[in-house]
């Protein structure tokens, strides 16, 4: 499975529904080039399920801390735009994501989802009696999560399973660390952090770091 890390993101029109019920298209790559920010797009496998609402919070929750550093966020699931509206009025107690405020990707044809590679299929089988493939798996993406840049060329991509959760944070800090780079043409060492030294991309550079670190 080939990584998407330093291509352009794919330039496909899905289907996307809002906290207003608005059905309509969204294209991810336009996102990021048009409005010359970043984009978080994370895919989580159902609606109404258990993980999958504690991100969408979390990242509600965290909008600001993106929004100061220019990024917009996008959920994604494979789940049809009418699921999605049914969650959205869904409040939390009950398991809903009542209170999300940004697009969700609702990529029912796996157009997308089959693009990136990040569908939980298992095997595929063709039936020659029925003329079909059959697919072992649930069909629905695994925890993946890209950042693009103002280009749209993706500079992250995280995949985690099913049953474990993501840490929004660190995403901040990959953001900061990338701006950090296109500001200042330097490297971000390991853990680095916002208002942590940096390095020069050279053995000098390394030296001096390691020797003051």
């Amino acid at each position: 499975m080939a990584t998407a890390v330093g291509k352009k993101f794919p330039d496909l029109n899905v289907d996307a529904m809002n906290d207003m019920g608005d059905t309509f298209k969204l294209n991810v790559l336009e996102e990021a080039v048009h409005n010359k920010k970043k984009v978080l797009l994370f895919w989580y496998p159902k609606d109404f399920t258990f993980v999958c609402p504690t991100e969408l919070h979390a990242f509600q929750e965290a909008l600001g801390e993106f929004e100061k550093r220019n990024t917009i966020v996008i959920g994604a699931s494979c789940d049809t735009p009418e699921v999605h509206f049914a969650w959205l009025n869904t409040s939390k107690d009950n398991g809903g994501i009542e209170g999300v405020t940004y697009p969700i990707l609702a990529d029912s044809n796996r157009n997308l989802s089959s693009r990136l590679g990040i569908l939980d299929i298992i095997n595929e089988t063709y039936n020659e009696e029925t003329g079909t493939v059959e697919v072992e798996g649930d069909n629905v993406t695994y925890r993946a999560t890209y950042l693009i840049d103002e280009e749209g060329t993706v500079f992250h991509e995280g995949i985690n399973h099913m049953p474990v959760g993501r840490n929004v944070k660190e995403f901040m800090r990959l953001i900061d660390a990338y701006a950090h780079v296109q500001s200042h043409g330097e490297v971000c060492p390991a853990n680095w952090e916002e208002g942590k030294d940096a390095m020069k991309a050279d053995r000098k550079g390394t030296a001096e770091y390691l020797a003051s670190h």
